[in-house]
């Protein structure tokens, strides 16, 4: 019978070292990859153009160009995409930093909802009618979210009307 062998500190940082890698390359980059690449493709169409005329109106209530849209609807598919989408529409001057900031509490609470409908919904036996229902609830606090945001950073930061 063999003896377990003791771990250092060195082998359990290595061995989370090797899982972050390895949940980055597989999960988070993907996501952000793809974010970029649909960034670009609706920004060489035109698309991107149309929506924020489109969303215009609603986004303002928060503050928000139109375009921001395509940040929640990433988002909405995958957190990492929603936050790949908020870092390029900012890298390409569609966002501020008080954009992404009230967009960040919405990215995280409506993050991936669209793959949780399958992967734990779908799974936990829960009653399909009232799916609606819950997802409609992390939408709502994710709009609620930013109005808070949008209030705090009045007195905490940069004016969300000046943005």
């Amino acid at each position: 019978m063999s003896k377990p062998v003791k771990k250092n500190a060195i082998d359990y940082f290595i061995e989370g070292a090797r899982s972050g890698w390895t949940i980055g390359t597989t999960s988070m980059l993907p996501n952000v990859v793809m974010a970029f690449v649909i960034i670009r493709i609706l920004n060489v169409t035109g698309i991107m153009d149309l929506l924020g005329e489109w969303a215009g109106g609603v986004m303002s209530l928060w503050g928000l160009p139109g375009q921001a849209l395509a940040v929640l609807l990433a988002a909405f598919m995958s957190m990492g995409g929603g936050a790949g989408m908020a870092a390029a529409m900012a890298v390409d001057g569609v966002l501020t930093p008080v954009h992404v900031t009230i967009l960040a509490p919405a990215i995280i609470l409506m993050g991936a909802l669209l793959q949780y409908m399958g992967r734990c919904l779908g799974t936990s036996g829960s009653n399909p009618k009232y799916w609606g229902w819950q997802i409609g609830i992390a939408i709502f606090n994710a709009l609620i979210a930013m109005w808070i945001l949008r209030f705090l950073l009045l007195f905490f930061g940069d004016s969300p009307a000046a943005a």
